[in-house]
């Protein structure tokens, strides 16, 4: 027994290494060792979000449907940023770094891991940076349910993660994927929730719209920020099952693509 758990540690052990070294190289090759360099993974995102709650300040009324303006922006846009983020820099994840594969300790499982980690990590932090400061100049308040918020937070990078490894897997036998998954990502914005809410819409639409697991995510965000204040529709198995689902899809692709790069 205590030589399996040697051998399981030593594993884990390797594969962390791995992904610390690629992420490294990602860091390196996609920004370089000059001016911010790194940092661009939370600028951008951050950027982004608060362009658009500018925008939408300058154009929209305070509130929305009794909801301060702001903070309702923030909380549906990061989350689409997000998923757009993950799933736009898994597409050439393969292609980009089909010559490590040629190592035997790398993976294309690896190669995923590291490059949407990143991603995670880096708009994850423009979220909390993006939140402190607005709460700090009283614009928006943190949030009144933390663990929805992390839980809604963790199944739509789960979702993205699995849907990623199943687009990016795709791009190394369809050359149409990269325009295929652009028009999906636009599509994603109005079906994920971003700027709407589920209690807004007539309930005939809205049980067939809540089919759709991205919204559930944002859902438990909105109801961890907002609380009793609002109402929000979730459930928390039905987006755990999607997302399960497209990550053992992912994972099935991602060996047809090793398979596929070994041989050309």
């Amino acid at each position: 027994m205590n030589g399996r758990r040697g051998l399981l540690s030593a594993d884990l052990a390797a594969h962390r290494r791995i992904i610390w070294a690629l992420v490294m190289r990602e860091l390196s090759t996609r920004y370089g060792r000059n001016n911010i360099g790194f940092l661009w993974v939370v600028f951008e995102p951050l950027l982004f979000a608060g362009s658009v709650a500018v925008l939408w300040t300058v154009i929209k009324p305070a509130y929305e449907h009794g909801i301060r303006i702001v903070p309702f922006v923030i909380t549906g846009y990061m989350p689409i940023i997000l998923v757009r983020h993950m799933i736009t820099h898994g597409m050439n994840c393969v292609k980009a770094n089909q010559g490590l594969l040629y190592h035997r300790q790398i993976t294309v499982l690896h190669l995923f891991i590291s490059r949407l980690a990143l991603e995670f990590v880096g708009v994850t932090l423009a979220f909390l940076i993006i939140v402190s400061l607005l709460a700090l100049f009283g614009l928006m308040d943190f949030p009144i349910d933390l663990p929805l918020v992390y839980a809604g937070w963790g199944v739509l990078a789960w979702m993205s993660f699995g849907l990623a490894m199943i687009f990016g897997s795709l791009a190394e036998v369809f050359e149409f994927m990269e325009r295929f998954v652009a028009v999906i990502t636009y599509i994603l914005e109005p079906l994920s929730g971003t700027f709407y809410m589920a209690a807004w819409l007539p309930g005939q639409f809205r049980d067939w719209v809540l089919l759709m697991p991205f919204i559930l995510p944002v859902e438990m965000i909105r109801g961890g920020f907002f609380g009793e204040f609002v109402l929000t529709y979730y459930n928390l198995a039905y987006a755990s099952a999607w997302a399960a689902a497209l990550t053992f899809l992912g994972l099935l692709l991602t060996q047809f693509v090793r398979g596929r790069v070994e041989i050309d």
